[in-house]
């Protein structure tokens, strides 16, 4: 790409579906129906009516057609390129699951039928939960948590029954300064008071640290495993007989299982509760939002207080010998629902598909393919002309992903590792995860997955490199990247002081509301 061509705007303008509405227009109007005309008032009572009419857009069906579209266009997708996004595992989620997804049967099966007319999707969940429990090397798994945070505050709700049923009352959760965000902002929603544990110079837990902070008053220590840092943490079977030895939980943040499917299970290293991103390791899109699945798998000792209801096989029936599922409801010191229904039925279908296609030996596949793919893009990119502006922060083999500090490209070019992202951006690569995990300076968390060829791999260290090459001659360039982007660089910052999270029709975010005057001259106030 010419510097002409990196620096020239993106051409396209974008709108909101309301700044393209005009008043009149229509997609579809339905024909006359022989209905009886019923008041809405003999509907509905007061409270519940509107005084105005919605504020809807009005706009033609072809003009709705081109406006999503266009913003599927302007979207950055698996399906258009390289997603290193470290620990979330952004693979390539296989087409034929999408498929199999929407099958009538598991699409428009309603969450509220009888479980006699629901077996086929209650034996799949049965057997999802078998094959998980076996992946964790625990026994015993509920698939109602809506995502791995859901599926940590699970854990910690599971912890805290634990404890209570033995008339214990403890207060304090310990988590590694590397751990995800979401684990402290658990602990907090659970009730319990985050301690911090600190992280020694191979990149794994603090032995010394932890022995200093476990008392009878932790409930639980929070661990990711291998780590943020993309490290297989050496000590794991000592740091369990310390947490155990204080009669706490230990409990394993399932984001990285990636990485050990099929090689190494919690429930062998000594883990009491595991939580799994299906929206992750096993490949349910998982961008824009959701949706995901988070289920937990416990120990003999936690399983009295699994959510309920639980899915359970009841037996078989008749000659044949069918099996028969239910749904037990009987859990009497069980932490109670965790949502409305069963968790996310779509997600368990593609999650189970996954596993089927694979079996066990190809999860171990899976699994060794991204440690491999992580080592190679490792040594790619620990390379002299790169690695003098990016050293990688705990230089020793790694798992699924490492991490890369920014502090020689910000001390030498004068450049920051937000700008090295943003031109990324510039080359059809989404930038990596940045400035976590916090205890490296300028950090770029990269994990690129099984899924990726060694092409790409090549492809993503040689764009890396050409953003350092240009910034030695120009670091204005990254500095004010990216270009050819729909967005050019936010005010992150304001936007996240002065959010503008509704707008009305013909309104332009963060200006007053107006009087609009459609392209057909007709005036209407929004």
């Amino acid at each position: 790409m010419s510097e002409e061509a990196g620096r020239r705007p993106a051409e396209h303008s974008t709108q909101t579906i309301y700044e393209r509405s005009v008043e009149g227009r229509r997609a579809f109007t339905p024909p006359a129906d022989e209905v009886p005309q019923v008041a809405i008032e003999d509907l509905l009572p007061p409270e519940a009516i509107r005084r105005r009419p919605a504020e809807l857009p009005e706009v033609s069906e072809p003009e709705i057609v081109r406006h999503f579209n266009g913003l599927s266009k302007k979207n950055f997708d698996l399906d258009t390129g390289f997603y290193p996004l470290g620990s979330c595992t952004m693979k390539h989620n296989p087409k034929l699951h999408e498929r199999v997804a929407a099958l009538p049967g598991h699409a428009r099966l309603h969450p509220l039928q009888d479980p006699e007319y629901a077996q086929g999707a209650l034996g799949l969940m049965y057997r999802l939960q078998v094959a998980l429990g076996e992946i964790a090397g625990l026994p015993h798994v509920s698939l109602q948590p809506s995502a791995g945070s859901h599926g940590e505050l699970a854990g910690l709700l599971l912890t805290h029954a634990y404890h209570e049923d033995r008339g214990e009352h403890r207060h304090k959760v310990l988590t590694p300064d590397t751990a995800h965000g979401t684990n402290p902002a658990t602990v907090t929603m659970a009730g319990y008071e985050v301690v911090k544990v600190g992280t020694d110079e191979h990149g794994g837990v603090d032995i010394d640290d932890l022995r200093a902070r476990a008392d009878e008053d932790v409930a639980c220590l929070m661990l990711t495993n291998p780590n943020t840092l993309g490290l297989f943490d050496r000590n794991i079977e000592e740091i369990a007989e310390i947490v155990h030895g204080v009669g706490a939980t230990l409990y394993y943040d399932g984001a990285n299982l990636n990485a050990v499917m099929g090689i190494s299970r919690p429930g062998d290293m000594g883990f009491d509760i595991v939580h799994y991103n299906l929206h992750k390791s096993f490949t349910q899109p998982h961008g824009g939002g959701g949706p995901g699945a988070g289920p937990i798998a416990v120990s003999d000792r936690i399983e009295p207080y699994l959510p309920r209801p639980q899915v359970v096989r009841t037996g078989s029936e008749g000659n044949a010998g069918e099996a028969r599922y239910g749904l037990e409801e009987d859990r009497p010191k069980s932490i109670g629902r965790m949502r409305g229904f069963q968790g996310n039925f779509g997600v368990f279908v593609r999650a189970y598909a996954y596993i089927c296609s694979l079996g066990g030996e190809g999860l171990k596949e899976a699994s060794e393919t991204a440690v491999l793919n992580a080592n190679y893009l490792r040594a790619r990119l620990g390379e002299e002309d790169i690695a003098r502006y990016l050293p990688i922060a705990f230089d020793r083999i790694c798992m699924h992903e490492f991490v890369l500090s920014g502090s020689g490209a910000r001390d030498e070019l004068g450049i920051k590792t937000l700008d090295i992202a943003k031109r990324m951006l510039d080359h059809e690569v989404h930038p990596p995860t940045v400035y976590f995990p916090l205890l490296v300076e300028e950090a770029l968390m990269i994990e690129p997955t099984e899924t990726e060829p060694k092409e790409r791999l090549d492809h993503f260290a040689e764009v890396v490199r050409s953003i350092l090459r240009e910034a030695e001659q120009d670091p204005e360039i990254a500095r004010n990247a990216p270009y050819t982007t729909p967005v050019r660089r936010l005010d992150e910052a304001g936007a996240a002081k002065r959010p503008v999270v509704r707008q009305g029709m013909g309104e332009n975010p963060g200006e007053p509301r107006r009087a609009a005057t459609n392209p057909a001259g007709a005036t209407g106030a929004v």
